[in-house]
């Protein structure tokens, strides 16, 4: 068993998508100039889109604005909800780690399968006692 294989696939057919939040962590690069480089609309299927940074936020040398405006995007993450990782890697660690704070290391993400061309949202425990098989 992979360590891939032993994510479990979250099964949204019994929430309503109103009740439901994709947060986007980063607007798409291209967004302002109204050619975006990526389509996530296929993440809508999930939720209601809540986008947390505009496309040219950076985390430089103080990051403490970034980190409390991603805690106030992120105040209201239920279980249910799901992060979409977008923009810049070290804003999306803050933000997974914010998220996994609040929620005691349980969260669902959305992830690309390049393959069959969709999203697929997996959750993640952080402390789930298991054996991984190599």
């Amino acid at each position: 068993m992979s360590i891939l294989s032993s994510m479990k696939v979250i099964n949204n057919s019994t929430l309503n998508k109103r009740d439901t939040v994709v947060y986007v962590i980063q607007e798409i690069a291209g967004t302002k100039a109204g050619s975006p480089k990526i389509n996530i609309m296929g993440a809508s299927q999930y939720g209601n889109f809540k986008f947390l940074l505009p496309e040219f936020s950076q985390m430089i040398f103080s990051p403490g604005p970034l980190i409390y405006k991603l805690r106030q995007g992120l105040k209201d993450f239920k279980s249910h909800d799901h992060l979409l990782l977008t923009g810049d890697p070290a804003i999306i660690g803050v933000a997974c780690s914010i998220v996994s704070d609040m929620t005691n290391g349980k969260y669902s993400l959305l992830k690309w399968d390049k393959q069959e061309r969709r999203y697929y949202p997996l959750q993640i425990n952080l402390y789930e006692k298991g054996k991984i098989d190599e």
